[in-house]
């Protein structure tokens, strides 16, 4: 064999071997990937039973409502909103009105099922998908001086 021939064969090794790689990481990858929606982007295309992803917005005044140690309330984007059910301790600055991330699923009957609540940590902050989720509905008011914004009051 020549010298040519195998450092073909060598070259065309590495890349069959380096292809594997990248398709099992790139695959282990998106198991793992957690997609972020608002309501208004779950009204638009349900997404599938049991996939995990993450719903960010506000919580809905007058929606949440405890039963012995699980949790039902509304998170909204002020266009749409999404009823969602947490069983556990939620965190002490979860309150109606207050920016929040929740992470779980929708069950076989269309009830989003949280396995985490993250509320937000002072007055000014959001976190960033759930401000981009109401400036892109239409429905975001920034306040002046501070750079912080708030949720415009519409009715």
């Amino acid at each position: 064999m020549s010298r040519k021939r195998l450092r073909l064969y060598l070259v065309l090794a590495t890349l069959v071997v380096l292809g594997i790689a990248a398709t099992l990481i790139l695959r282990a990858l998106n198991e793992e990937l957690v997609f972020f929606l608002s309501p208004t982007q779950i009204a638009e295309k349900q997404p599938n039973a049991g996939q995990q992803i993450r719903l960010g917005g506000l919580v809905e005044a007058g929606s949440v409502k405890k039963s012995g140690e699980t949790v039902a309330f509304s998170v909204t984007d002020l266009s749409n909103n999404v009823r969602v059910s947490y069983r556990g301790l939620l965190p002490d600055l979860f309150r109606e009105g207050q920016g929040v991330v929740v992470q779980g699923a929708f069950d076989g009957a269309g009830q989003f099922v949280a396995s985490e609540v993250l509320a937000k940590h002072d007055e000014t902050y959001m976190p960033p998908e759930v401000a981009k989720a109401l400036k892109e509905s239409g429905r975001w008011q920034e306040t002046e001086g501070k750079g912080t914004a708030q949720p415009a009051v519409t009715q």
